[in-house]
């Protein structure tokens, strides 16, 4: 079974840090693409990062320059560090798994997903 596990979330004051984890089970990272993913209050869904099977990662604009993918194989967790937190960045943040090595940001494209880890920022 596919598997993914979260965590790492919390309260953070703007211009701080949090990293995420996901543990994955029941794939490897080079079996799709990995995708961060996060819904802040009264919104849609949105795309944060996709790491294809290359281990290639592209992030939103909004994250440039700030939050950085990667990969432990040995460990099967992806993290996801954030710096320079912005109150705009609260949001309930996903790690999902797309079968499709060429996933975009989309969320629709990913096929199996992990529970939620909330982050919030505060200014």
């Amino acid at each position: 079974d596919v598997q993914l596990q979260a965590s790492g979330g919390g309260l953070v004051q703007a211009g701080g840090s949090l990293k995420l984890s996901c543990a994955v089970n029941g794939f490897t990272f080079d079996d799709g693409a990995i995708g961060w993913l996060r819904q802040a209050p009264g919104k849609e869904r949105e795309g944060v990062s996709v790491t294809d099977d290359d281990g290639i990662t592209y992030y939103a604009d909004f994250v440039k320059g700030r939050f950085t993918v990667t990969i432990d194989n040995a460990k099967n967790t992806v993290y996801l560090q954030m710096n320079s937190l912005k109150p705009e960045d609260t949001a309930v943040c996903y790690c999902a798994f797309s079968t499709d090595r060429d996933s975009s940001l989309l969320p629709e494209e990913y096929d199996f997903w992990g529970q939620g880890t909330l982050v919030t920022v505060s200014s």
